[in-house]
C-alpha cells in the first residue's frame, strides 16, 4: 500500500458512498439502506444495496461489494491509487507523496513511461489511418471488415506506415530513449541500422489492459506478407498469458456471462454487433491466468472459437481450464461459418442471439467430441463410446444433474438409460475406490475425475466450509457491536485463524477497544485486491434480517464461538510439535469448550 493508513482513511470519510454512487446511479432509499439496478450486471429487480451508517455497498445478485474506493476502482477500471487519487482530488484532500522505496518508484515510473509511450503511439497510428492519405488503404481494409467509423474510433485503430522506422523517428521526436523503446516492444535497435519499427505496414489495434491503459497492439499485416498478425512482444507491462482484448469493457457489460474468441477482430466485430460481453486471448492458447481473470467477472463463459479442428480442440482445452476455477461453459455453434465475425456479417445479430441461447454446455460438447471418434453404426465402437461417456458423467456430483445428463445422452445416442446409468454408477465407485487407496494417514483426498459443470473446485468448497463459522460470527458482530463485550475474555482476534479473517478480526476488535464501535467501511482499505475487497464486503455488508428469539440468537453465537475455538485449538494441536511447551494448556482449553455456555440474556 503507498499511501498510509490514515491519509486513506481520511479520503474515505470524507467521500460519502451516498453521494459519490448517487452521482453514477440512480438510488432510491428503501429503510436504513439505498437500492438500485446493480450497474455491474444486468437485472431487472434491483439487488444492489448501499448503506450510508456502514458506508459500504453490496450487490447480492452478482456479489460485488465493498467502500467508495473500492466501488470507483470498478466502476472507472482505476487501480487502487487513480481510484485515491480521483476521491481525494473530489473531497479537497492534498495527497502526500506516494511512500514508494526507491526501486519500487523507478519500477512504477517506467512502466508509466511504458504504458504512456503506448498511447501515443496509439495516437499517432489513428492519427496516420484516419486524417492521411497514407492510411487509405488500412481505412478500406476496416470499412471493408465491416467497421464502422465510430466502431474504429471507439477501439482507437490505426495504421502503421510503410516505412520501417516512421514510429521509431516520431517517438525519437517524443522524447523517448532508445533503450525505452526497445523495452516497449515498439521497436528493435540494431547497431548498425539503428531503430526498426517492429510494426510497418499493418492495420493495428491497441491492446488495453484492465483498467483501460494501452500496454501493447496487435498487426495485421495489409497485403500478401507474413506473419498475417503479430502481436507486441512480452514486456514489462505486457503479460499476453494475463490480458484478454476487450476484458476491460466486457467486465463492465450487461449481457449475461462473457463470451470468448479467438482474435481481436473477431471480438470488435462482436461489439459493433452489440455484444460488449466479448473478449479474446492474445496470439497464444487460452492461460488459467486468463481464466483467473474472467473469473474476477462471471462464473459463467460462452465460447466462440473457430468451427475448424483447431478450433475445436482450443475448445476442448479451454473447457478443462474454465472447470478448474469454477466457470461453467457453453459452446457456440458457428457453423457454416469459421468465425463470429464471419457469421454475424452473413446471419445478423439476431442469427447469433439464437446460437448463444441454444449453446451447450461443456459436458454435451465433451461428449459429442468422444462421439466423433467412434463408428456408432458398429456395435463393438458404439460400446466403447458409451463406457468414455459414462466415464465423463461419473465425474458429476450432483445426482439430479448426472441423472439429467444420464437421459439425453440416452436419448440422443440411443442408449437404454439403465445400463448408461449402471455403468456410470460403476465408474463413480471405481473413481471412490481408487481416491481412498491412493491416501495414506496424512494425505488429503485426491480429486480423480474433474469437478462437475457449473460447480466449484470441491476443495473450495470444502475450505469455504472450514472457514464458514468464522465469516458469519464476524458478520454477527458486525452487525450486533454488542457482541464485542459480550465476549471480552471469551474470544479474541486469535482464534480466528484463516489470514483474511484474521485480518479483519484484528481490526474490528481494535476498533472496538479504541472506541467502543467498529467502523467497517475502514477496514475494507486494508485491502488493495478487489477480489479480498468483496469478501470483507461480503462480511460487513450483510444485514441479519432473521428475526429469532434472544434464546434462538445465544444458541447460534454459542453454536459459532465454540467452532471458531474449536477450529484454532485443533489447528494448534496439529501444529504443537512448533510448541510442544503449550501441550497441557491446549488440551485443558479444548476440554473446557465443551462445557463453555455464554449467556447474553444481560448484554
Amino acid at each position: 500500500m503507498y499511501y498510509s493508513e490514515d491519509i486513506i482513511e481520511e479520503v474515505r470519510s470524507r467521500n460519502d458512498i451516498v453521494d459519490v454512487i448517487g452521482g453514477y446511479v440512480t438510488l432510491k432509499r428503501r429503510g436504513n439502506s439505498y437500492m438500485a439496478c446493480c450497474p455491474f450486471h444486468h437485472e431487472k429487480t434491483p439487488s444492489f444495496h448501499v448503506n450510508r451508517d456502514k458506508q459500504m455497498y453490496h450487490c447480492f445478485g452478482c456479489g460485488v461489494g465493498g467502500n467508495v474506493i473500492t466501488f470507483v476502482m470498478e466502476y472507472e477500471n482505476f487501480s487502487f491509487p487513480e481510484a485515491l487519487k480521483m476521491l481525494a482530488e473530489r473531497a479537497g484532500v492534498a495527497l502526500p507523496e506516494q511512500n514508494y522505496s526507491r526501486e519500487q518508484r523507478q519500477r512504477e515510473n517506467y512502466k508509466m513511461v511504458l504504458k504512456e509511450m503506448n498511447r501515443t503511439a496509439a495516437i499517432y497510428f489513428n492519427y496516420l489511418l484516419t486524417a492521411t492519405s497514407a492510411g487509405k488503404h488500412a481505412l478500406e481494409y476496416y470499412h471493408d471488415r465491416g467497421f464502422s467509423d465510430e466502431t474504429i474510433q471507439r477501439f482507437g485503430l490505426g495504421y502503421a506506415n510503410i516505412y520501417e522506422n516512421d514510429l521509431y523517428q516520431y517517438l525519437k521526436k517524443q522524447g523517448y530513449t532508445d533503450a525505452q523503446m526497445k523495452d516497449s516492444g515498439l521497436v528493435r535497435i540494431d547497431e548498425r541500422r539503428g531503430g526498426q519499427d517492429m510494426f510497418w505496414n499493418r492495420a493495428m489495434v491497441p491492446i488495453m489492459d484492465i483498467n483501460g491503459k494501452v500496454v501493447g497492439f496487435g498487426g495485421r499485416v495489409l497485403g500478401d506478407g507474413t506473419p498475417k498478425y503479430i502481436n507486441t512482444k512480452e514486456t514489462a507491462v505486457f503479460d499476453k498469458s494475463h490480458t484478454l482484448f476487450a476484458m476491460n469493457i466486457a467486465r463492465r457489460s450487461k449481457r449475461r456471462g462473457i463470451i470468448l474468441c479467438e482474435g481481436y477482430m473477431d471480438v470488435i466485430a462482436m461489439h459493433q454487433a452489440g455484444f460488449d460481453n466479448a473478449a479474446a486471448s492474445l496470439g497464444t492458447a487460452l492461460t488459467m491466468g486468463h481464466a483467473t481473470i474472467v473469473k474476477r467477472y462471471t462464473d459463467e463463459v460462452y465460447l466462440a472459437y473457430d468451427s475448424d479442428g483447431a478450433g475445436r480442440k482450443a475448445t476442448m482445452k479451454a473447457i478443462g481450464i474454465m472447470r478448474e476455477v469454477g466457470i461453467s461453459t457453453r459452446i457456440i455453434d458457428l457453423k457454416p461459418y469459421k468465425d463470429p465475425d464471419e457469421f454475424i456479417h452473413n446471419l445478423g445479430k439476431e442469427a447469433f442471439e439464437g446460437r448463444i441461447a441454444d449453446a451447450v454446455t461443456g459436458i454435451v460438447f465433451e461428449i459429442d467430441g468422444i462421439a466423433q471418434g467412434y463408428n456408432l453404426r458398429d456395435p463393438e465402437e458404439k460400446i466403447r463410446f458409451t463406457k468414455e461417456a459414462a466415464k465423463r458423467l461419473s465425474a458429476l456430483d450432483e445426482p439430479v444433474v448426472r441423472h439429467s445428463y444420464i437421459e439425453a445422452v440416452a436419448e440422443k445416442y440411443k442408449i437404454d438409460a439403465a445400463d448408461l446409468k449402471a455403468m456410470v454408477t460403476r465408474y463413480g465407485t471405481i473413481g471412490l475406490q481408487t481416491q481412498t487407496t491412493n491416501m495414506d494417514d496424512t494425505a488429503r483426498p485426491v480429486i480423480a475425475t474433474p469437478p462437475p459443470e457449473g460447480n466449484r473446485n470441491p476443495r473450495d468448497e470444502a475450505a469455504d466450509r472450514e472457514t464458514q463459522p468464522q465469516r458469519l460470527l464476524l458478520t454477527w458482530m458486525v452487525g450486533k457491536p454488542e457482541l464485542f463485550g459480550q465476549l471480552e475474555g471469551i474470544l479474541t482476534e486469535e482464534d480466528f485463524i484463516d489470514e483474511d479473517y484474521h485480518t479483519v478480526a484484528k481490526r474490528l476488535f481494535d476498533q472496538y477497544r479504541d472506541s467502543g464501535t467498529v467502523n467497517p467501511a475502514a477496514i475494507v482499505n486494508l485491502f488493495e485486491d478487489i477480489e479480498k475487497q468483496r469478501l470483507v464486503a461480503k462480511i460487513l455488508q450483510t444485514e441479519l434480517d432473521v428475526e429469532i428469539t434472544e434464546d434462538e440468537k445465544e444458541r447460534v453465537i454459542n453454536d459459532l464461538v465454540r467452532k471458531v475455538k474449536m477450529a484454532r485449538i485443533d489447528y494448534e494441536l496439529a501444529h504443537i510439535a512448533d510448541n510442544p511447551e503449550k501441550l497441557p494448556e491446549v488440551i485443558a482449553e479444548k476440554a473446557r469448550l465443551t462445557k463453555l455456555h455464554i449467556s447474553l440474556k444481560n448484554g
